[in-house]
């Protein structure tokens, strides 16, 4: 594994990303390594499968959209340096855990987009990354990070998919999405969500077809259903569940963990 990797989680929306980051955090939570993980999905689901509670000013989303205002109504001198201010924000909303420390990016108030601070964000996190050996990204659905270049220092891209066509069309568009962005992942692996051993064939054969490594599957399972329902961390999995196992499988043969 290099010294420093960032990873990130992409797919179709409702295919897994969110189950399979909680699952491979999971399991490499424990090897001692420092590890950041960043929620970047506006609907920030990501801290309630790792039971970490987050409000609306603990997010990035947050303090761009405070900033924004901020700006717009002139309560910043134009001399002070926004960066500072919002990397100093940034920190405030970082959540630190004995295994992982959580940013939550959130979504921004407001209608229309704000380019300014989404770009003062992305150079931020960039810089931050580089202070962990793993960045864990649960980007968000579809193919908007691709186009915006925020995936752009990537070392390893995860395509998450289910057992459906949508799911596996969205798979090859993030691959030719990529290339056509001009982002050269060093890897690009394909994993399966609720994939039953017959269906694992389908899957090899359409990583093979759009030329991205075949990484392994979650199978399908009960518990996660029941544990998602109830509102429970899949932390609180079993070591020896079958989702649990698969995922440590997935992190051995991505050389997270040994």
């Amino acid at each position: 594994m290099p010294e420093k990797l960032v990873i990130a989680v992409s797919g179709k929306g409702g295919v897994g990303k969110t189950t399979f980051s909680a699952l491979l955090l999971k399991v490499i939570g424990k090897s001692g390594k420092n590890i950041l993980v960043i929620d970047c999905d506006p609907d920030a689901n990501l801290p309630d499968v790792l039971g970490v509670q987050v409000m609306r000013n603990k997010t990035v989303g947050g303090k761009a959209a405070k900033l924004k205002e901020a700006i717009s109504r002139g309560q910043i001198p134009p001399e002070m340096e926004k960066k500072k201010i919002l990397e100093k924000e940034i920190f405030e909303v970082m959540i630190e855990t004995k295994d992982f420390d959580l940013i939550t990016m959130g979504c921004s108030e407001g209608p229309g987009c704000y380019c300014f601070a989404n770009s003062l964000t992305t150079q931020i996190l960039d810089t931050l990354s580089k202070n962990y050996d793993i960045t864990l990204m649960d980007m968000e659905a579809g193919l908007e990070h691709l186009s915006r270049r925020t995936t752009r220092d990537v070392d390893v891209m995860v395509i998450v998919t289910d057992p459906s066509k949508m799911g596996l069309q969205t798979a090859k568009r993030i691959k030719e999405l990529s290339k056509e962005v001009g982002i050269n992942f060093k890897k690009i692996y394909l994993v399966g969500n609720k994939f039953t051993p017959e269906m694992q064939p389908i899957l090899e054969k359409t990583a093979m077809e759009i030329g991205v490594e075949f990484l392994g599957v979650i199978p399908p399972d009960n518990q996660i259903a029941q544990f998602n329902l109830e509102g429970r961390t899949l932390f609180d999995l079993a070591e020896n569940s079958p989702p649990v196992a698969a995922a440590r499988t997935i992190a051995k043969k991505m050389r997270l963990i040994s």
